[in-house]
């Protein structure tokens, strides 16, 4: 079977629901080639991006700090290397970055005290994201909350409001992605899994950062650490936040019924293949090949790209330019008969 050339920042794209059965299990089983870490690639990405971040955040915490404030500029390369650090501690939640489950873990506690997000509690809830996706039956946790058109007719007026104002740009891209990360992921409490499956990640990452960050207060104070570390923190989470949303909000996605649901089909026709320069494909971590993870989420993000540049087919599935994304803000709704996101 061939597949059409994709010229670069040109969206050409078929419809995962073309494939049949037996072309879905071919490309499982072609993602199966890249399933394994590589231990000397993980460390060098890990040790240079971690590098990179300290670099930045030191001179911006010596800048605050010593009045020398044109290097607070530097959040916007620090806040790119947060979000690259989060998809490796994204990764280690899948115990794919490194081939020792026991590195995984250490490393993504670790790099739980600068994403501010507790490693063992959003592992688990992000393992069952992976397993409901698109699932109109099992929805609720890891994802953005969606409901169909019906449903929301059905809503009473407040609930309606409520529902509109969630999905407002506003508050879903704006005020929701730092609320989440700084503040509402301290508590273990709200939380989608149950409370005793939250506290001790929550509640420990919650003191590691009591000791890390009071340390660097009682060293430079209140406001050059404020002034270092809220900026980052702020943009990484509009860029993860904006990631998580565009990634399976587009208006193509896919939503089944729980007894017509597939998780190889739901992975390649609601995950989408988010088409970015090299850059900010590098500092998002190939996280933008979502439909590869979602497909087999045991690929380390830095063998995503050989995945996907070995089989045509995965280059013309689910794909999404940035232009093209912007258009999905307004998205709220999922239409069954038009087995689409719509607006309201």
């Amino acid at each position: 079977m061939s597949f059409p050339h994709v010229a670069p920042g040109r969206s050409v794209q078929r419809s995962p629901l073309s494939l049949d059965e037996a072309e879905i299990r071919r490309l499982s089983r072609h993602c199966l080639r890249y399933r394994d870490a590589d231990d000397r690639m993980a460390w060098i990405q890990l040790s240079t991006t971690l590098g990179l971040f300290f670099l930045a955040a030191g001179l911006m915490l010596y800048g605050a700090a010593s009045g020398a404030y044109a290097l607070l500029a530097l959040f916007l390369p620090a806040g790119g290397f947060l979000v690259r650090l989060f998809g490796v501690q994204h990764d280690c939640g899948h115990n794919s970055f490194f081939a020792s489950r026991n590195t995984n873990r250490l490393v993504g506690r670790l790099l739980s005290v600068f994403t501010l997000t507790p490693f063992g509690y959003w592992s688990r809830s992000h393992a069952v994201h992976h397993t409901t996706a698109g699932d109109l039956g099992r929805r609720g946790i890891g994802d953005v909350d969606t409901l169909t058109v019906d449903e929301y007719a059905a809503l009473p007026r407040g609930a309606k409001l409520r529902y509109r104002i969630y999905r407002h740009p506003l508050f879903l891209h704006v005020l929701g992605p730092p609320l989440y990360f700084i503040l509402l992921q301290r508590s273990p409490f709200g939380q989608a899994l149950p409370v005793q499956d939250a506290w001790r990640s929550i509640m420990g990452l919650n003191l590691a950062l009591l000791l890390v960050y009071g340390g660097l207060v009682a060293a430079f104070g209140v406001a050059a650490v404020a002034l270092a570390v809220l900026p980052t923190a702020l943009l990484a989470s509009w860029v993860g936040g904006w990631l998580f949303f565009v990634q399976h909000q587009f208006e193509d996605t896919h939503w089944e019924p729980s007894d017509e649901w597939t998780l190889q089909r739901a992975a390649l026709s609601g995950s989408s293949y988010y088409v970015m320069p090299k850059v900010l494909q590098w500092f998002t971590g190939n996280i933008g090949l979502h439909h590869i993870h979602h497909l087999n989420p045991r690929i380390p993000n830095y063998r995503l790209q050989s995945c996907l540049d070995d089989e045509p087919a995965l280059g013309t599935l689910s794909r999404l330019t940035i232009r093209e994304s912007l258009q999905c803000i307004g998205l709220a709704l999922w239409d069954p008969a038009r087995r689409k996101l719509v607006a309201f």
